[in-house]
């Protein structure tokens, strides 16, 4: 499988990794990747990879089989060739893009904080995220919400990962907080978020996503409308200011 580098580093901005295949979409298998995949809400990675004799833009990550990661090259450089198998490549991240996909992602997981119900759906973009609740009534307290989230960020609060068993998630079901995504299972172990540290530790929740190493670097965020999906379901947008 794909040796997944962000899973050690989210910070990782560049790396070098050699081709395993090519793939029937035109795509790349890489023996280590930065690249995040398209997963959880959050969109693959974009960036470029570069080789002796050429270089191509990379447009979205994907999930292959065998736990592999398919880097998808722009659609009008598909007639352009390709690394060969076996060869040495650079891979570099479009970093601004990532970076701001980590301030949403975190931003979310502090939003599920102070609005405290179960969530059935959410995605994450550069500029926002959504998170849709089961929460029959709307909130009327929107700028309310926005102050309480905006506090949680500033208080700057140490993002960190565990890792338990399948058998210690099972036993702590209150830990999954959406009803549409289960935690990937069957591999033995599962990677927790924790965002803050013992009496301050404010969330804990299992996410293969990437995020920002401390709160404060999400920056200030404001809440857009809630819009109502549904009889019981309602979706609130979060919006980087920056």
């Amino acid at each position: 499988m794909t040796d997944m580098l962000f899973r050690t580093d989210a910070y990782l901005r560049q790396s070098e990794a050699k081709v395993l295949a090519h793939t029937p979409e035109g795509g790349l298998i890489l023996d280590r990747s930065i690249f995040y995949p398209h997963g959880g809400g959050q969109p693959g990675d974009s960036g470029r990879v570069t080789w002796e004799r050429g270089d191509i833009v990379i447009a979205d990550a994907r999930k292959a089989e065998g736990g592999h990661i398919m880097l998808l090259p722009e659609a009008r450089e598909h007639k352009l060739p390709l690394p060969p198998v076996g060869a040495s490549i650079q891979q570099t991240l479009d970093w601004d893009r990532r970076h701001r996909h980590m301030r949403v992602h975190t931003a979310l997981h502090l939003l599920s904080v102070i609005v405290p119900l179960p969530v059935t759906g959410g995605s994450i973009g550069a500029d926002k995220g959504r998170l849709d609740f089961d929460m029959p009534d709307a909130p009327d307290d929107r700028d309310d919400l926005a102050a309480e989230l905006n506090e949680l960020i500033a208080r700057d609060l140490p993002v960190t990962e565990d890792w338990i068993t399948d058998e210690e998630l099972e036993a702590s079901p209150g830990l999954v907080k959406t009803l549409s995504v289960m935690p990937p299972m069957g591999t033995g172990r599962i990677r927790l978020v924790r965002i803050g540290q013992g009496a301050d530790q404010v969330d804990l929740q299992p996410c293969g996503g990437t995020h920002v190493a401390r709160t404060g670097e999400i920056g200030r965020v404001s809440l857009g409308k809630f819009e109502k999906k549904g009889r019981q379901n309602r979706r609130i947008t979060l919006l980087l200011e920056d």
